[in-house]
């Protein structure tokens, strides 16, 4: 009995250990929690890569760094991700709003392996303009519109309801995505072989 117990425990860590992955990025030391979606490795946490050109912390307070990230404009974002990790496609964010949407929530308990970890860091728009800290999340894709625009990945808690929308262009003819000069957070994705 002693001995199924301690095996039932063993493998109960090493699960938990399997799904609560993380990554440390060797530029800086920072470390991030990492989540498997289909295929598909994501960090579930903003990136927090500092010290590039097209970069900002929200208000420029270094003291939102830790919680929030920084904020980047869409040709830095392209380029920020640790080597061997890129920015997702607008395809990558799609699969990850089916994921989430067939799992009931988005903002889980930060304590659920599984969770994306959604951080509500705002967004500096083309003007310079900070705003919807602790009220939107805007997260850049690698799909580009045309020479000023592109796609965008949103969550928004609006009234207490939590939306999650992709700027799509097949969705909608009018829409544009967003200036590339804007300025949003970065998760970065590892495709798995």
């Amino acid at each position: 009995m002693k001995r199924v117990i301690l095996f039932l425990c063993l493998t109960g860590f090493v699960a938990a250990a399997n799904a609560q992955s993380t990554f440390t990025d060797t530029r800086d030391g920072n470390k991030y929690k990492t989540i498997d979606v289909q295929g598909v490795t994501w960090m579930a946490e903003n990136l927090r890569f500092k010290g590039v050109e097209g970069a900002d912390y929200f208000e420029n307070n270094p003291n939102n760094l830790s919680h929030y990230g920084m904020l980047y404009d869409w040709k830095t974002a392209m380029k920020v991700c640790p080597d061997g990790w890129q920015l997702p496609s607008g395809s990558d964010f799609k699969a990850l709003i089916e994921y989430n949407e067939s799992r009931g929530a988005w903002r889980v308990k930060k304590t659920d392996p599984n969770s994306f970890g959604i951080q509500l860091a705002g967004m500096k728009d083309y003007e310079g303009t900070y705003s919807e800290i602790d009220e939107g999340g805007y997260y850049w894709t690698s799909t580009e519109y045309d020479a000023d625009n592109a796609e965008y990945f949103s969550f928004l808690v609006l009234t207490g309801n939590e939306v999650a929308d992709l700027s799509r262009k097949e969705d909608l003819v009018d829409i544009h995505g967003s200036e590339k000069t804007n300025k949003y957070s970065v998760r970065c994705v590892k495709k798995q072989k």
